[in-house]
């Protein structure tokens, strides 16, 4: 996420993370379903309508973080150096996105997430959309010659990825083993060369 510079950029950036913290910290202390989001304009002391003019949802507070990976995922395939390989750069921004959520910290907000179905629903459509994201930034990458299907296919299993290795004993090292596979589907999606 890019860091504001102008004054007003600054002032919406730390209004938008103060209703952020003050909605997790409300669900944390009374429960999700138990806060609404009146209750959570109310204790960040804005206006609902400020509320939705930073989120569009009470279930799009708990995942304040979203476009920002959504972001850097596809950053990891337009920003790469010319003949950088693309596989180690996803495997970097999944790594760093499985430390972030499976951080101590993140152990209750998590737990909150599997108990409620709506933020489970809301949860898959974000990852949803990421590989949407992620497939067009493949797609759209004149260096890379995969078909769409290729691109979407392996946007989904970098996506998968994240949250398989989230759930799993050792995330690093189900990073690791389910990346080899990301490889190997890569490689195999490669158009061959004509006669």
């Amino acid at each position: 996420m890019t860091v504001p510079t102008g004054r007003r950029e600054r002032k919406k950036a730390a209004t938008r993370q103060k209703i952020a913290d003050t909605a997790l910290r409300l669900f944390l202390e009374r429960g999700y379903d138990e806060v609404g989001i009146r209750d959570v304009a109310a204790e960040a002391d804005v206006a609902v309508t400020t509320l939705f003019s930073h989120f569009a949802s009470k279930e799009a507070l708990v995942f304040e973080q979203d476009d920002n990976f959504e972001q850097r995922l596809t950053q990891a395939v337009t920003g790469r150096a010319p003949h950088e390989p693309l596989i180690p750069a996803l495997r970097h921004e999944i790594q760093a996105l499985v430390r972030h959520c499976t951080a101590e910290s993140a152990a209750p907000i998590w737990r909150m997430i599997d108990a409620s179905p709506a933020l489970r629903e809301y949860e898959e459509s974000m990852r949803l959309r990421h590989a949407e994201s992620l497939a067009t930034a493949l797609a759209d990458d004149p260096d890379l010659p995969q078909t769409a299907t290729a691109c979407r296919t392996i946007a989904r299993f970098v996506i998968d990825a994240y949250a398989l290795a989230r759930e799993a004993a050792d995330p690093q090292a189900a990073v690791d083993e389910i990346f080899r596979m990301i490889e190997a589907a890569w490689e195999v999606t490669r158009p061959t060369p004509g006669p």
